[in-house]
């Protein structure tokens, strides 16, 4: 792996050398940053893997409210807060495998009201927050038809400054990596074994392009 992602890893995540089964693997990171696409390349590798997408939650909170009571951030409510905590904890329990969550998430408190929940409750959470420059982000946006005006590009300075903040460790600067090669390096600092690809480069292509196209949202 690239010279590489993993070389870098603290010394604390270096505890998670054993491999594990169970768990919430978190990835995190600004829009544009690849949470989607290394997700579901995590879940392909993965046999036993759930990705579970806490922003379907606030997409159905904003078509069932009526417009007086819509807020531009679905994560402010505390309601939707509250249902990714009850369902995480939910899968956790019940599961029996890896849940996968590409959800950007980048002020603290709510962090603590999820994550800091769940670990409290003896859940294991590992969570990855995927980094790029800004220039990065607004290229990636772009390849998915999000220019520089749109929504997600508008929150990149918000992202990038709120994931800064110690709870969101661990950050992996994903820059030079590939998609693939992102999944790998948080598989092997999270202590998961993925399954060996198998997949020709036009499968790879078909898998990315419809993971983006079932990911396209409508604000």
């Amino acid at each position: 792996m690239r010279g590489s992602a993993v070389d870098a890893a603290s010394e604390a995540y270096r505890l998670f050398s054993a491999e594990v089964s169970e768990l919430i693997l978190w990835v995190n990171g600004a829009f544009g940053s690849g949470k989607t696409q290394t997700s579901h390349e995590l879940h392909r590798r993965i046999p036993n893997s759930y990705v579970f997408d806490p922003e379907n939650a606030g997409f159905y909170i904003r078509r069932n409210l009526p417009k007086e009571l819509k807020l531009d951030d679905f994560q402010d409510f505390p309601m939707w807060r509250s249902i990714a905590y009850e369902m995480l904890g939910y899968l956790d329990r019940e599961y029996g495998g890896i849940v996968i969550v590409p959800m950007t998430v980048v002020d603290p408190s709510y962090f603590g009201e999820i994550v800091g929940r769940l670990r409290a409750d003896g859940a294991d959470v590992r969570h990855f927050a995927l980094c790029a420059s800004k220039e990065t982000l607004l290229r990636r946006l772009r390849s998915r038809g999000d220019g520089a005006n749109s929504w997600p590009a508008l929150q990149i300075d918000r992202c990038v400054e709120g994931l800064k903040n110690e709870a969101f460790r661990y950050h992996l600067d994903t820059e030079g990596l590939s998609v693939a090669e992102a999944a790998e390096a948080i598989a092997e600092l999270a202590g998961i074994r993925l399954v060996p690809d198998n997949r020709g480069p036009l499968r790879k292509w078909a898998d990315r392009v419809r993971t983006q196209i079932g990911h396209i949202r409508w604000r």
